[in-house]
Order: structure tokens, then sequence, then C-alpha cells
């Protein structure tokens, strides 16, 4: 089969599609034909060397597929040969193969492209668990989003509103304001001609949110913390402004904050099968009757990952920036 390769230094990756040894798959697992996959932060990251997968996942870039099944291992039932399937992966999306723990599938339903599923898994997964388990969001509550218009954070608004949350988010843009604007949400801010700090408590009457959800990291915990409304939630999942940062800890300890650092990738398969099964059950008919859509911005032939890469580390995209598999 072949699968995109890493060549070159850590500063100047090259992603090379070429023949590598066929993956196997073993008796709970089954082996999809990838149609689509998608490229996201950590693929990046991983690229020049800065993020290892977890110990016996696949070291191919791709954290999600959306493809076919071609056979189903010994112990695998409810799925068959056919199937149209999406699924999170730990690794090896990049790939014309992949092999997949039968309890990791989503169907993909029939009037869904190839690059609609594979546009779900990680970025829907990651907002789910980070909103809710981690963040404990619930009805009636306010949200903060950063990194509106990322495809974590396009899943993240629909969600919070889904839920009964009202939105706040920041974006780099108009163009990107505007979009999240559409998707719901109540106030959008444009971090780089504003404070979002300021324009938050002046939405808010001074009062803050309950919850944020940050990949930006260090650069923003101090504005974060004092976002934050008594018993709020700050939920890290990105370092993308840094890994230090500096924090009054008696806003901490005055207004019983919480802070949250969380990863998706390097949880076992059984806490994954669990957020699969949960996120399936809460969201799954949400999406399949178009109530919430996952949203792409653009598709490149996989042979383009590298062109793919760089639009990202341009944060040109709105959503997701899908990879299309032949």
């Amino acid at each position: 089969m072949k699968a995109i390769v890493v060549h070159g230094d850590r500063k100047n990756p090259e992603l090379v599609w070429q023949d590598v040894s066929d993956v196997t798959f073993g008796p709970d697992e089954v082996l999809a034909a990838v149609r689509a996959t998608a490229v996201n932060r950590a693929d990046l990251w991983q690229a020049r060397g800065n993020y290892p997968p977890p110990p016996g996942a696949s070291d191919i870039l791709g954290l999600e597929m959306a493809g076919v099944i071609e056979a189903v291992g010994a112990d695998v039932s409810g799925w068959q040969v056919g199937d149209r399937v999406c699924a999170l992966l730990p690794g090896g999306g990049y790939a014309q193969k992949a092999a997949i723990p039968a309890d990791m599938l989503m169907p993909v339903p029939d009037a869904w492209t190839f690059e609609m599923g594979t546009a779900v898994p990680e970025v829907w997964f990651t907002a789910y668990v980070n909103l809710f388990l981690e963040g404990g969001l619930q009805a009636g509550e306010t949200a903060l989003i950063h990194a509106g218009a990322s495809g974590v954070g396009t899943a993240a608004i629909q969600l919070a509103r889904a839920a009964g949350a009202t939105v706040f988010v920041t974006a780099g843009s108009e163009a990107k304001l505007a979009a999240c604007r559409d998707l719901g949400a109540a106030l959008a801010v444009n971090y780089k001609t504003q404070n979002f700090l300021d324009a938050l408590l002046a939405a808010t009457d001074d009062a803050g949110v309950d919850l944020i959800l940050d990949p930006v990291g260090g650069g923003y915990l101090a504005k974060n913390v004092a976002a934050l409304r008594p018993f709020g939630r700050l939920v890290n999942i990105g370092l993308l402004g840094g890994a230090m940062g500096e924090l009054n800890m008696s806003h901490l300890l005055r207004k019983r904050l919480r802070l949250i650092g969380s990863t998706l990738r390097s949880r076992p398969v059984s806490e994954k099968t669990e957020i699969t099964r949960q996120f399936t059950e809460r969201f799954w008919p949400l999406l399949r009757d178009g109530r919430l859509r996952p949203i792409i911005d653009s598709a490149f032939p996989i042979e383009k990952a590298q062109a793919a890469h760089e639009y990202v580390a341009q944060n040109r995209n709105t959503g997701k920036v899908i990879l299309a598999v032949s």
C-alpha cells in the first residue's frame, strides 16, 4: 500500500506519498480502505518531530479516516465488508488502508461524502470531551471558545449551542468571525484588533464565563483566568501561544476555579471506545439529520499533503482541511 512518509529534517519536513508495508489487523479490528483523512495540528507537530505517536500506534500521520471496510477480524460482529465507516485513529490515516478497532467505528450516512465523514472524529470528539466530560458544560451556562473558526472551534460552537449554552469566540479575521456567528456564536472577537478580555467582560456585565476552551496556552493564561466567573473551568487543549504563563493564584482561590489540561490522542483504546459510544448516542443523530454539520474548508489530494500542511500552518482554514485518498 501507499502512505505519506516524512522525509527531511524537523525544520523542513517533506511529506512523500510512497510505498510502505501493508497494514495488518487483529481479530477485534477491521481493515478499511481509506477514502479520506484530514489535517490536524497534531500532524504538523508530529511531522516536525514534536509529537510522537502513543506506544504501539502507527507512526504514519493521520488521526481520523473515512472509507470502506475491506475485511473484518474473526471476533468482529455488527460490521461487514462494504460498510461505509469513519473513525478516530491514534495514527495511520495518511494511507490507503487502516486497521481500526471495531468498537471505534461509526457509520457514514448514505447521503454523506467520505470528506464529510472524516471531518467528524478528531475535532468533534475533542470538542465533546473537553466541553462536557472535562468541562462539565451545562444548559444555561456560557462558554468562550478560542480559535472559534478552527476545526475544533466550529464543532465546539455547534455542540455548545445544541446543549443550550451561550457561546463567545475569538478568531483572527472578519470572515472567520462571520462564520462563527453563522454557527451560533453570540459574540465574536477579533483577537488581532481587540482585547478579548475587555470585550468579553463588557458583553457579560463583568460576570465572565463558566467555561473556556483554549488551544492557545501560556500566552492567554492570565486573561483566561480573569475571564472566568466563580466556579469557572479553563480547559487547555493546546500550546499554540507557548507553554509558559503567569498566574495570580489569588484569582484561582477566590473564585474557586478549575484549570484542566487535556489531550485525546494518548488516551487508551478503552476510553476512546467509551467516548465514541457516548458521542454517537448523544450527538450523532443531530449530525445525521443535519441539525449539526461538519465544516469543511477545502480538500487536497493526499499526494499534496505538504501543501495542505502549509495551508493549515498559515491559519488560512475555517473548519477542516481534508485529504482525499484514491
